[in-house]
């Protein structure tokens, strides 16, 4: 059975056909507005007429980055994108005008989080905890092999637990959230700071940033600790930090077997998942008297929402 799964992000879509062996066969993409939700139903609905063109599809995830409803049908909220109460499912069915195609939606950490469960680094364990590290900080749940989406859907909103009273705003309306530390966003807000605040050991970062302190990137963080350089490798080292000491609390809650760091950051390979690890190990609660979950990196890359979409779209 073909499904079509849809990664829908702030400026783009990404989406292809799936088979159930979790392998991409087409994909295609639209960029998009975040304040023009018409505008993503209708990319959305494209997609599903180019790629259905050529595969039988019987149904359609579609990966949002927000608040979703119990019965997967609806975006409640969601930080980035213009949606509130949002019919997500119901537009795009009238738009691509097929009642037999079964439409869902799901979060987009969850999306990723069953992907790297179901075909990637989670194949043989049974609770996992997938972070979804990129603009904000995304989780998934897994125990004993299901998927944890809680009784209103909106289940493994990990990012926005508060780890600092009154800290960094976040877009979800409060202060001090995990994800405003653990993140993407948060690795070039602080390698920023680190520009101006600390312009004798910059040099680097700023070389690569163009000389421009408000242009600096996460990839450009990555490429300068892999090339050696003190101070972003100590910027991955305190986001590796928050990741890992934030994971800790959340496994005093869950005790799972198989923690999984995915989204962009990943790319830096061991320069963040050694401090995330020990981090990790530094907060554990009665360390040394439990078994202790293992750390990985995703498998699944930029493709997992896709994966993981049209895979729960056929459940």
């Amino acid at each position: 059975m073909h499904a079509i799964g849809v990664d829908i992000g702030g400026t783009k879509i990404a989406a292809g056909v799936v088979d159930e062996n979790g392998t991409i066969l087409a994909q295609t993409r639209r960029d998009t507005e975040p304040d023009d939700v018409a505008s993503i139903d209708a990319a959305v609905a494209d997609v599903y007429a180019e790629l259905s063109k050529e595969f039988q599809v019987e149904a359609m995830g579609l990966a949002a980055a927000g608040f979703v409803s119990p019965d997967r049908s609806s975006v409640l909220f969601a930080p980035n994108i213009a949606w509130r109460e949002y019919p997500l499912a119901d537009k795009v069915r009238t738009l691509i005008g097929d009642d037999d195609v079964k439409i869902v939606v799901e979060n987009d950490a969850n999306a990723a989080g069953w992907a790297e469960f179901a075909f990637g680094a989670g194949r043989d364990a049974s609770d996992m905890l997938m972070l979804t590290v990129g603009t904000g900080l995304g989780g998934a749940i897994i125990v004993d092999r299901k998927l944890v989406r809680g009784r209103w859907g909106v289940a493994a909103e990990v990012g926005h637990m508060r780890v600092v009273p009154g800290g960094h705003y976040c877009g979800c309306g409060h202060e001090g959230c995990w994800e405003q530390y653990a993140s993407g966003s948060a690795l070039v807000r602080d390698g920023q700071a680190a520009l101006i605040a600390q312009p004798d050991r910059a040099g680097a970062l700023l070389e690569l940033a163009g000389g421009d302190p408000s242009k600096l990137n996460g990839p450009q963080i990555t490429q300068a600790a892999q090339a050696g350089d003190e101070l972003a490798i100590e910027l991955l080292a305190t986001l590796g930090r928050w990741i890992g000491e934030g994971a800790a609390s959340v496994t005093a809650l869950l005790d799972p077997e198989l923690i999984v760091i995915g989204g962009g950051v990943g790319a830096a390979g061991d320069l963040l998942l050694q401090p995330v690890r020990k981090a990790f190990a530094d907060q554990l609660s009665a360390r040394g008297h439990r078994p202790e979950a293992q750390i990985d990196l995703a498998q699944q890359g930029n493709e997992a929402g896709i994966v993981g979409a049209a895979d729960l779209a056929r459940s």
